[in-house]
């Protein structure tokens, strides 16, 4: 076969995958605008080691007040002005000035109430992120939805509620401990998947707030968040479970917790991602009285 040719598996994988994002997201048929593109990647970069090294401890690790994960004493994180070589310069230098907010309060004083994008006049509330600043885990998810939308926080509807039992149930952990926010800030009309255009105007805001939580791990959910991240289109289902890396940070892609509502047997295969998560952050399982997502 020529080299050149497609990857009929790829191909149909991808579909497949797209078809899964839209019901996870709501949608009956078939997106109204044919313009809408399923996500916004680039050139596809080689994916990280799929093995990372074995956290240095063993056992329960209690969260402290920087948050799950949080390094010990003997890895302290680097210091704020050592951030700016792990985020791209011509991402932050869109917009000058954003290399120097220097925490999460400055950031979102940053952006205001911004209107550089199309979705400014559409949205109720820019959804910021929630959580733990000195967090050692981060979730990143896609867009706001309706109930982000009219709260201003991320993941507060019934896929948020599920997050929120990974986090709680399954790891032992409180919400408070860990960050979560989205690719972009707001809500697409519809749900519809966000546009190149506006993952650009907001991709830099999200590098930065890696940069200034600078967590230990990212867990990546779902298709658009994952791919954005990566700058790939390679399907979610070839993405999970293992380990990528995201501008410096170890990244676990796995599926979003509303295509769990709707797919409650891949419950199963999120687990064990979320068991490696554990694992890198020296989480030991929660005893009886907790269970897996």
């Amino acid at each position: 076969m020529d080299d050149g040719a497609p990857d009929r598996k790829l191909i149909l994988d991808s579909v497949r995958d797209y078809i899964a994002q839209l019901v996870e997201e709501g949608l009956e048929g078939v997106p109204k605008s044919p313009g809408t593109a399923p996500i916004a990647a680039a050139a596809a970069i080689p994916p990280a080691s799929s093995r990372v090294a074995e956290p240095a401890g063993n056992g329960a690790v209690t969260p402290s007040p920087r948050g799950a994960g949080s390094p010990s004493s003997g890895e302290a994180k680097a210091p704020a002005a050592m951030l700016k070589a792990s985020a791209p310069l011509e991402l932050l230098s869109r917009y000058p000035g954003l290399e120097k907010t220097g925490d999460l309060g400055a950031l979102r004083a940053f952006i205001g109430e911004c209107q550089r994008c199309k979705l400014a006049p559409l949205r109720k509330n820019l959804v910021f992120g929630v959580g733990n600043p000195n967090a050692g885990l981060m979730f990143v998810g896609e867009a706001p939805g309706a109930d982000e939308d009219v709260q201003g926080e991320p993941f507060v509807g019934r896929a948020g509620q599920l997050l929120t039992d990974i986090i709680e149930r399954g790891m032992g952990l409180r919400r408070a401990d860990v960050y979560i926010c989205n690719v972009i800030k707001c809500r697409p009309p519809e749900n519809r998947n966000p546009e190149p255009d506006e993952v650009a105007a907001c991709e830099p805001f999200l590098i930065r707030q890696i940069d200034l939580v600078r967590p230990r791990a990212i867990v990546g959910l779902g298709t658009f968040a994952v791919q954005s991240l990566l700058k790939v289109k390679t399907p979610i289902s070839r993405l999970r479970g293992i380990w990528h890396e995201v501008h410096g940070v170890q990244m676990m892609p796995t599926f979003h917790p509303a295509y769990l509502l709707r797919n409650p047997s891949e419950k199963r295969r999120v687990w064990e991602d979320i068991q490696q998560v554990m694992k890198l952050l020296g989480i030991a399982p929660p005893g009886r009285g907790g269970r897996s997502p």
